[in-house]
């Protein structure tokens, strides 16, 4: 049955998140579970899943293509996929994008030549994408303003971060004391990292049935018009209603840069360039999750008090720093610096939702959402594949400073022209014909 949730009213103090969490809809309280097991899914694969495609002898470049595959498709049925929670309610988009995560992971566990690997790459940029969309649209829509940024980074460091801080040191522990991955070496054998998809699928496969049996049929909408909605027309009547909207799109574009450009190569440039060991390649990747959970928290706090942009800001140059040192390192030991820069990426990304939800109504939010999909994830594809190549032909680092240059010149000065949206009151009149 479809139901209209209602925004919860802020109680206790910013610090007792026992009592934050209580006080949140039981929907959302689903979602951040769901999401948590499956970032441990994906966080136990992380440092070595471009390497495991690289073993099965696909080039830089092939995986730049694969990447860009993902984004491309996703692109498509972005509008689609907002349209649908729309009118339909995130339900059952949750449901489709979790059955291809499963069939990812499956693809990449029964591989036996890097094709088949690849598809499950394709597959899991799909079905992340749809994941993600209908776990946005959950968030946006109950969490209140003044809660928006905490609950985001609630799922984010305190709930997916821990559980995305054990996923690598699981797996680190399972290659080392399992397939006898020596503990100072880099893995040079697929067949070593093939038992973790497995393992990653029994974890999804709990998250499907969460889905399927706690979720209520959410619908926000309110009353839909029964005529087919024109998907491309709503799409341009979105970015016409408002300037601030057409700024977004651009900041959103760069802000998927990282995920197009930097994650896929970072354990393969470290263990390639730097000499990065498996436990070194694991260290990374809890590295990353540990400054989720130290500081994720805390830092959703300063959003919904001071604002969202100094915060989004700030975490953008955090990550930018820790960029810049895997590019300069000389030891293997800073890596480890880099994982905890890393995690500000993770954490800025919540901080960068609560600002594209803030700037639109509630009721056009999924399409909002496709329309900003489609744009960053086509960006993404271009610069994913031109990242690959960029990558074996003229070395490796050219990729990350094109990504801080794209940081520096073109995201930093748009984020700074938006309005802070904390206190931002969106003018409905402006998207009126939309919420009919």
């Amino acid at each position: 049955m479809a139901t209209t949730t209602q925004q919860p009213q802020k109680q206790g103090s910013d610090l007792n998140i026992l009592a934050f969490w209580k006080a949140q809809q039981i929907p959302w309280r689903i979602t951040v579970i769901r999401t948590s097991l499956e970032r441990l899914a994906y966080k136990m694969l992380l440092p070595y899943l471009s390497l495991y495609i690289i073993l099965m002898g696909a080039t830089k470049t092939q995986l730049g293509f694969i990447t860009s595959a993902g984004l491309l498709l996703m692109a498509f049925i972005g509008p689609a996929l907002g349209n649908l929670i729309d009118t339909k309610g995130p339900k059952r988009a949750y449901i489709f994008g979790i059955c291809i995560l499963i069939g990812s992971y499956l693809a990449f566990g029964g591989a036996r030549v890097w094709q088949v690997a690849a598809l499950g790459m394709f597959l899991h940029q799909v079905g992340a994408g749809v994941g993600t969309a209908s776990c946005a649209s959950i968030c946006g829509n109950c969490l209140a303003s003044c809660d928006r940024a905490k609950g985001m980074l609630v799922c984010e460091s305190l709930a997916a971060g821990l559980l995305g801080m054990v996923g690598p040191m699981i797996s680190g522990w399972f290659l080392v004391n399992v397939m006898g991955v020596g503990a100072n070496e880099t893995p040079t054998d697929p067949e070593t990292i093939r038992p973790l998809f497995f393992i990653a699928v029994g974890i999804t496969i709990a998250t499907l049935l969460l889905v399927i049996f706690k979720l209520e049929d959410l619908r926000w909408s309110g009353s839909v018009k029964k005529e087919k909605r024109s998907i491309l027309k709503d799409g341009m009547a979105i970015l016409k209603a408002d300037k601030n909207c057409r700024k977004w799109v651009l900041c959103a574009a760069i802000s998927n840069v990282p995920y197009t450009m930097i994650v896929p190569y970072v354990q393969v440039f470290a263990a390639q360039e730097k000499g990065a060991s498996a436990s070194e390649l694991a260290a990374i990747a809890t590295a990353t999750a540990l400054t989720s959970v130290i500081c994720g928290y805390f830092v959703g706090i300063l959003s919904d008090r001071y604002g969202r942009k100094k915060t989004l800001l700030a975490t953008i140059l955090m990550y930018m720093l820790g960029i810049a040192v895997l590019l300069v390192s000389k030891s293997t030991k800073l890596l480890i610096f880099v994982g905890l820069m890393s995690g500000f990426q993770e954490i800025g990304a919540p901080v960068s939702g609560a600002i594209q939800n803030e700037l639109v109504p509630r009721q056009i939010m999924g399409r909002w959402q496709g329309v900003v999909r489609f744009f960053s994830s086509m960006f993404g594809a271009f610069l994913a594949a031109v990242a690959g190549i960029i990558y074996d032909t003229l070395g490796g680092q050219w990729v990350f400073i094109i990504y801080l240059a794209c940081e520096a010149f073109l995201r930093i000065p748009l984020l700074m022209s938006l309005p802070e949206t904390l206190t931002y009151q969106v003018d409905e009149s402006k998207f009126a014909d939309l919420m009919n």
